[in-house]
């Protein structure tokens, strides 16, 4: 089994996003498209593991965030098979909404960070939902629903390692887990029902897209869930307070930078974890899963 990660070099700055290509007989398999923004890195680092872009048959996607499925387009108008959880599949299909619903957070920085993103022929879309097994040539993989971050959030394991998207957080080098926790969709008690039905799998490997391998996953799981409570935690007075999200914000990232810090992460992996994660995102996040709890709607 032959797993290759491929570092898409976001914004110029290296392990801050993955994808994986792993050999099958009918065909290469990726897990992770990237970015529209990262194809052009992408199809560099596929080259210099001795392929070619466009055999490419498969995409795994995780769920349907930008940085994990923007550019699987790409590959689609190569005629590669798009698999995705039902939930984040009409999104691809017609991506208008998604795009435009992303438009509001990140307003005029769009283009430079997610580039494109087209929509994708139905034919070549292929429903992904838990307890399903994706058999492509040799390669089994079982999908599990692992919402909590996302409510279109799958993971993937093939024998005993785990793709895991962003329900097993971002881990940079040998830096602290954190939770990315941007809107709409967070849901500290359903990420911890997916937290625990990934460790059931007792996977040997973790295969993080932000970024990486971790071979400690239970550890790992440990921690993930003590910062997913300590970020919420730490929000909660602000929202019961009604405080704005523009005085919050500064005081967030702060609080998460000195947590990093620490922790002995150094200077430049502190700007790979605000790419990957970034934290002011975690802001909006986390102030309305305090909301829609108050409302009885989580």
């Amino acid at each position: 089994m032959n797993i290759h990660i491929l570092d898409l070099e976001f914004l110029a700055e290296s392990q801050s996003i993955a994808s994986f290509l792993v050999e099958s007989s009918d065909g290469l398999i990726l897990v992770e498209s990237g970015p529209e923004t990262t194809f052009e890195h992408l199809k560099k680092a596929i080259n210099q593991k001795g392929f070619d872009w466009k055999e490419i048959r498969h995409i795994l996607l995780t769920h349907i965030h930008f940085d994990h499925a923007g550019a699987a387009w790409k590959f689609a108008k190569n005629e590669a098979k798009i698999y995705v959880h039902p939930i984040g599949l009409p999104h691809l299909q017609n991506p208008e909404k998604l795009w435009n619903s992303a438009k509001m957070i990140y307003q005029d920085d769009m283009d430079r960070l997610w580039g494109n993103m087209e929509p994708i022929d139905e034919n070549l879309l292929v429903s992904a939902d838990e307890g399903d097994i994706l058999k492509i040539g040799e390669c089994e993989f079982h999908v599990h629903y692992t919402p909590g971050h996302a409510i279109h959030h799958n993971a993937y394991q093939l024998k005993n390692v785990v793709f895991t998207g962003d329900v097993a957080g971002v881990k940079i080098n040998s830096g602290p887990v954190v939770p990315p926790c941007p809107p709409p969709d967070i849901n500290i008690k359903l990420w911890k029902e997916s937290i625990q039905k990934l460790r059931n799998l007792n996977a040997e490997k973790l295969y993080l897209t932000h970024f990486g391998v971790v071979e400690s996953p239970n550890e790992h799981f440990s921690e993930l869930e003590i910062i997913l409570d300590d970020w919420a935690n730490w929000m909660k007075p602000h929202f019961d307070a009604g405080t704005s999200p523009e005085e919050i914000t500064p005081k967030f990232m702060e609080y998460t930078r000195n947590q990093l810090k620490k922790e002995g992460v150094p200077e430049e992996d502190l700007v790979r974890y605000e790419y990957a994660n970034p934290s002011w995102m975690s802001v909006s996040g986390l102030l309305r899963y305090w909301k829609l709890k108050e409302q009885g709607r989580i």
